[in-house]
């Protein structure tokens, strides 16, 4: 089969069978690309372990991240085990291929005073201003992916029994809550909204707003207020759970807010509690 055919097939069956969300596909489909570039043949039967051995190889000679290259060594995994199922191959070539060894890096977060002078910080009349409000607002009272909140419709949010309605990963829907400060931007910022869009959060032509216009407002504001830390949209999810933990709240329902489907990956802001715990122990214990 030729690889073209087979890529093509892989691509259908992780979006109809699977579910898979339309990032992830990209993220498949470039992945692939980028492989069959480096390799160079057409027929998938011709692909072998070293073939693989060589792209990884290639990888970290381009310094790829880890964990970029442990995404892409998912990817070819998950392509040629499809592939074997389907009888097109006998063997899956990539089986015995190891993931490379993640550096443990915790996520950046900010501090419960610096995230509450940040947000308290985002003032103005305007209607930009009053959306960015009610957008920063909105992720960390929610602690939801920033790929959820440009999705939110304006039906999406229950201002009675203070809840939001999320489309999640795989097309999972989860219902979170959402605080009183984040509903009463959203309310100013409907209000005065000049576009009657079924979109929550839209641009200056009514559009729907995407994930780097987010990214901008993010960065306009931080420098705005003056913080020193870099964060990304992310580092306000990030804040919101280690909030969450540092306050006692457990780990499945965080779990759960954060629309995480397995525990492990929630699990990582415990590092993050018990650093700090570590550290207020250094600083307050007589004999640390």
């Amino acid at each position: 089969m030729k690889k073209q055919e087979a890529v093509s097939n892989f691509l259908k069956y992780i979006k109809i069978e699977k579910n898979f969300s339309e990032n992830t596909i990209i993220n498949y489909e470039n992945d692939l690309k980028q492989f069959f570039n480096f390799v160079s043949k057409e027929e998938i039967n011709e692909i072998q372990n070293v073939d693989i051995r060589e792209f990884i190889v290639h990888l970290s000679s381009k310094k790829y991240s880890k964990s970029s290259v442990e995404r892409k060594i998912g990817t070819l995994k998950s392509f040629f085990n499809y592939l074997k199922k389907e009888g097109i191959l006998k063997v899956n070539p990539a089986e015995n291929i190891s993931f490379p060894k993640k550096d443990k890096k915790l996520p950046r977060f900010l501090e419960i005073d610096e995230i509450n002078y940040f947000l308290d910080s985002i003032k103005g009349n305007n209607i930009e201003d009053i959306r960015d409000k009610a957008i920063l607002e909105t992720l960390y009272s929610t602690g939801i992916r920033v790929s959820e909140l440009v999705n939110l419709n304006v039906q999406d949010i229950d201002f009675q029994n203070s809840l939001v309605k999320v489309l999640g990963k795989g097309g999972k829907e989860r219902i979170v809550p959402i605080g009183s400060k984040a509903l009463d931007s959203i309310k100013n910022y409907i209000n005065n909204k000049k576009f009657n869009s079924e979109a929550l959060f839209v641009n200056k032509k009514g559009k729907r707003i995407n994930v780097r216009t987010i990214r901008y407002i993010l960065n306009k504001w931080i420098i705005r207020c003056g913080l020193s830390k870099h964060i990304s949209p992310h580092s306000i999810r990030h804040s919101f759970a280690t909030h969450l933990l540092n306050k006692g709240a457990d780990l499945r329902s965080v779990q759960e807010l954060l629309g995480h489907s397995n525990l492990a990956t929630t699990q990582i802001y415990t590092h993050v509690t018990t650093e700090r715990l570590k550290e207020v122990y250094s600083k307050s214990h007589p004999r640390a």
